[in-house]
């Protein structure tokens, strides 16, 4: 594979190296999806999707065509690699594939309408970024009307570097924000430590991981489970964390 240069594009990902930096994007890829679903001259969206947009299964919609429906979920999945703030919006979406109905529909096509507008952005990997770790955790409250299911969302950065990312739809249904907060935090806990051990392969050790919750209940339940025996089915060890109240994180 050396022989062939240095990589430029590799699977509709354009990959642009220079000496300070890497940068991936998929500009090529992006305007591909608009030109094969007739929305290359939309008007330009400014957010992937409503706050207000709630979701359900429309039983008495209009149905749409589930081929076409499902080749563009499927096309955006590919398009997560380098927009990963479009990752909520598409799983969400990704949901109604067995029956798409028009409402359905007009959510993805704001996502298109989106896209429209930064068709050139891409993820960006300085040269000389510090190795230090950060993580963030972030839930809704009961966001699926169908289940009463919240999603977890996170991501963690090494130095400047997005390096891992997920959205994903919580097992089991949270009695409260607290509970639905320290479910996030457990993912996002094992997340970092299994970033660590990989690191560690490399010879690069990080130490003292900020994990950054903006839910203080779930931050104070980290330290004294006692009284919460709802939760005590979740594993999250002390000595693994240390609280700061005061900052809204806490350390692994």
């Amino acid at each position: 594979m050396s022989m062939m240069g240095e990589l430029s594009f590799f699977l509709g990902l354009q990959v642009k190296q220079l000496k300070e930096c890497i940068f991936l994007s998929q500009t090529k890829y992006c305007r591909g999806i608009l030109k094969k679903f007739d929305m290359e001259n939309c008007k330009e969206a400014s957010i992937p999707m409503l706050t207000s947009c709630l979701m359900d299964a429309d039983l008495a919609g209009t149905t749409v065509d589930p081929t076409k429906f499902r080749g563009l979920i499927c096309s955006l999945f590919y398009l997560i690699v380098s927009r990963p703030y479009i990752m909520f919006a598409v799983f969400l979406c990704a949901g109604f594939q067995s029956n798409p109905k028009e409402s359905h529909f007009k959510v993805v096509k704001r996502i298109l309408k989106y896209l429209k507008g930064p068709t050139s952005v891409g993820l960006w990997y300085p040269s000389h970024s510090p190795i230090n770790m950060d993580g963030y955790s972030d839930s809704d409250f009961l966001g699926c009307k169908l289940d009463r299911k919240s999603t977890s969302d996170t991501c963690h950065l090494l130095g400047a570097n997005l390096i891992s990312g997920h959205s994903k739809k919580q097992t089991c249904v949270g009695l409260s924000t607290t509970k639905v907060e320290y479910i996030v935090v457990g993912s996002s806990c094992a997340q970092i430590l299994w970033i660590k051990r990989q690191l560690e392969d490399f010879g690069l050790k990080v130490n003292n991981v900020p994990l950054l919750c903006d839910n203080t209940s779930a931050i104070n339940l980290t330290k004294n489970q006692i009284q919460h025996s709802r939760t005590k089915h979740i594993e999250i060890r002390h000595h693994f964390i240390r609280d700061h109240v005061s900052n809204g994180d806490c350390e692994i």
